[in-house]
């Protein structure tokens, strides 16, 4: 980020004018015994920076203590303002020498006093909720001290994924400080699938966050994380407490900005407006003896100094503040020089409040366990944690279960109380109804029929097409409104309305084309895609001669010839010593087998068969013989009392050649593919709009074929199937399906995405409906405008 040339023009004053400011909140020590100055930026306004103060005392005392050092602390009160951050960090560098500096909290202050401690080789190490990663970059002498926002996004996301809500609403601070971490959560919610809608709010604008939520209350989505400071957060659950928002099917969830600072609410304030949110917070152990210590010292101090305040439990901020300057005193008794402390800090290891604090490229290393916590009472309850490596975890121990679905860690108190997890969305009050163009020039009337009732001024619209979007939407948990609007023009200027915004859909025998996803999006088809050619039927020719060899294939005749030869050879084998015409020279007996195999077809030579075996032999075969005979008896039979039949155009190559006149149906795809893909003239092609039409020039020889799409070829054939036929290949393309606009609502979307899974349940154009329930009965989005 940039910084802005007003706070770049007031600097250049802040250099040239001396600065005189006195040192708030500072530790007095001799110069004799001054081993080193640091330098710090809070905003005392604000409960972040009373602990960042409080926290800071303690560690330069604590520090001075423990190793006989003197290092000297000055805190300066930013309140919050960029060029108030910036003129307190000349300050501290040029009247009271400053070494390091700690703090400012937001980015929009860090931005600038980075700038000034890079320029003067001060180290400034950054408090701040967000650093950019290229921010440390651009200025060498700044250091991230709160970890990166990217583990919590992917547990906040993992939270929105164990309930299976597939939108949320991110309302955060429009300031630059939330940008980084509403980045980062959207990317962690669209790897899982989840729509987002963002809302920004302005830091105080009262009149604003009303309106937003009015306007969020009437959408469908219930599902909203909070990325907002503890101050707007609590105006905002207040407004939204008013206005019934806190309330049952509603879902709450907050980022550590604002859960970080749970224990600075007024009890009251939780108990009345707060109920049922869950929270991501930063995870510390209290269970260790350090940070109890630290604990009781903190809250006797914070009190003392603090009695305005309700709670002084010490926070996150708190220890990070402690640890920061802990770990920047350890570097300065070691070496105090510009680039020797810098580096010093980089190498700084050490167990601190927070865990093991060290840096990875001038970044704290991140945090990876988070707390999940849930409002309940006047306080809250610990549900379990989750782990950037494991997911979600009852305790932090080995031993702990492990799972990737927060369900798991046990029921959450949602607004409205222990109750059935929150569906996520909920009919919009503003909704209106859905805008479903139906094109009026279906060539059949099976997928789309509207007639118009004159008496009624009723115009009804039926079909299959039309069926099948009524059915599904029948199986919805909930009331979907839309309206049927009749579109009388081409296909491809209804599915241009798509783009025009004139329809939110279009339902009907609309031909998926890949020239029309610049307009619209497609479902998955529920009718088989291709296209193919249909050509009449015309008697077979064939030559009457050879005609009684057809009831039998060619392997057929093969195979009785062979048993027949084999028979012989066995009836031969066993009869050559009873007969002596069966036996003499290899010629004699050649040509008495192949008679013998040959004679037995139509004589039993039972009194000339001298062995039981030989008689065996021939009754089995004289029994295939019989079965043989009937069939190809019937065979033949068939053959000549029945017409044979053929198409009268067997490919499109033949069509091409003898420039045959060619028909098509009215959907303008058919004829660019035709003339395209396929080569036909167009001089050569004409065009239908009904299937009668189709038939009696196909009859007539007025046309040698059409090429129809393959739902409606089967819809003609199954009318006129003694007179035409499929030839030729299938052509893939095409298919029906639903259309929807491009980018539009999850709600539609998720609609039409559930019309692709119909295509399975198609056998020919016959749709089981009764199945869709297979499909709908998990389904639990609101379908919405």
């Amino acid at each position: 980020m940039d910084i802005p040339f007003s706070y770049l023009s007031l600097l250049a004053l802040v250099l040239i004018l001396p600065l005189k400011t006195a040192a708030a909140g500072s530790v007095d020590i001799g110069e004799d015994q001054l081993k080193g100055i640091i330098g710090a930026i809070v905003d005392d306004g604000s409960r972040i920076g009373k602990e960042e103060r409080v926290a800071m005392a303690m560690a330069v005392e604590e520090f001075n203590d423990y190793s006989n050092q003197s290092l000297v602390l000055h805190v300066k009160n930013s309140r919050k303002e960029p060029l108030q951050a910036a003129i307190a960090a000349m300050d501290l560098i040029e009247t009271h020498g400053a070494q390091a500096i700690l703090g400012p909290q937001t980015w929009e202050e860090m931005s600038l006093v980075a700038e000034i401690g890079s320029q003067n080789h001060i180290p400034v190490l950054s408090l701040a909720d967000m650093t950019p990663i290229w921010a440390t970059e651009k200025w060498p002498f700044l250091l991230a001290i709160s970890p990166s926002q990217y583990a919590e996004m992917q547990a906040i996301a993992s939270i929105v994924q164990s309930y299976e809500w597939h939108q949320v609403t991110v309302i955060y601070e429009d300031i630059d400080s939330s940008m980084v971490g509403v980045i980062h959560l959207s990317d962690a919610l669209r790897e899982k699938g989840i729509e987002i809608n963002h809302v920004g709010l302005p830091p105080v604008d009262s009149l604003s966050l009303s309106k937003e939520l009015e306007r969020l209350k009437g959408e469908q989505c219930r599902v909203f994380v909070v990325h907002l400071s503890s101050s707007l957060a609590v105006h905002l659950f207040e407004r939204a407490k008013r206005m019934k928002m806190m309330e049952k099917e509603f879902v709450w969830i907050t980022t550590t900005i604002f859960t970080n600072l749970i224990h600075s609410v007024k009890a009251s304030t939780i108990a009345t407006m707060m109920q049922g949110i869950v929270g991501v917070k930063s995870y510390f152990s209290y269970s260790d003896s350090h940070f109890r210590d630290f604990q009781l010292r903190f809250r006797k101090r914070f009190s003392l100094e603090h009695p305005e305040e309700s709670n002084h439990e010490p926070g996150v901020y708190a220890l990070r503040a402690y640890d920061a300057l802990w770990m920047l005193a350890q570097a300065m008794s070691e070496g105090k020089e510009e680039e020797l402390l810098l580096e010093k800090i980089l190498h700084s290891n050490f167990q601190g409040l927070t865990g093991k604090v060290h840096f990875v490229n001038q970044n704290v290393a991140p945090t990876l366990i988070f707390q999940m916590i849930n409002i309940i009472g006047r306080s809250y309850r610990e549900l379990g944690f989750w782990s950037d490596s494991v997911g979600f975890l009852e305790n932090i121990d080995d031993s702990a279960n492990q799972s990737l679905s927060m369900k798991d860690l046990g029921q959450v108190f949602w607004p409205g109380g222990f109750s059935n997890t929150p569906r996520g969305w909920n009919l919009p009050t503003n909704a209106r109804p859905l805008r479903i163009g139906v094109p009026t020039r279906s060539i059949f009337k099976t997928y789309v029929n509207i007639q118009y009732d004159q008496v009624k001024n009723e115009t009804s619209i039926t079909g299959l097409a039309i069926e099948l979007f009524n059915k599904t939407v029948k199986q919805l948990l909930f009331p979907l409104p839309y309206n049927l609007i009749p579109f009388n023009g081409t296909y491809e200027e209804l599915v241009m309305q798509i783009d025009l915004k004139n329809f939110d859909a279009v339902v009907g025998d609309i031909a998926i084309m890949s020239s029309r996803y610049k307009y619209a999006e497609f479902t998955q088809p529920f009718t088989e895609p291709g296209l193919v050619m249909i050509v009449p039927l015309q008697l077979k020719t064939c030559n009457r001669a050879w005609l009684f060899i057809k009831p039998f294939t060619k392997a057929m005749w093969f195979l009785i010839g062979l048993i027949n030869i084999y028979n012989g050879f066995v009836v031969w084998l066993i009869e050559r010593r009873h007969h002596s015409d069966l036996n003499g020279s290899a010629l004699n007996q050649t040509g008495s087998l192949l008679w013998l195999s040959f004679s037995i077809l139509f004589s039993f030579h039972g009194e000339r068969l001298h062995s039981n075996l030989s008689r065996m032999t021939m009754v089995v075969w004289l029994f295939v013989a019989l079965v043989l005979t009937q069939i190809y008896t019937a065979n033949l039979a068939s053959i000549l009392t029945t017409q044979a039949l053929e198409p009268t155009v067997t490919d499109i190559e033949s069509l091409q050649h003898s420039n045959a006149m060619v028909g098509h149906t009215q959907a303008s795809f058919v004829k660019r593919y035709m003339v395209d893909v396929l080569h036909f003239n167009p001089l050569n092609m004409k065009n239908y709009t009904s299937p009668e039409a189709l038939a009696n020039d196909l009859r007539n020889r007025e046309v040698a074929a059409i090429f129809l799409e393959v739902p409606v070829a089967k819809l003609f054939l199954a009318r006129y199937c003694n007179s035409f036929t499929m030839a030729g290949p299938t052509y893939k393309v095409g298919g029906y399906g639903f259309v929807i606009l491009l980018l539009t609502s999850f709600s539609i979307q998720s609609l039409f995405l559930l019309f692709g899974k119909i295509s399975a349940l198609k056998t020919d154009q016959t749709l089981q409906f009764h199945n869709l329930s297979h499909f709908l009965k998990n389904m639990e989005i609101l379908f919405g405008n």
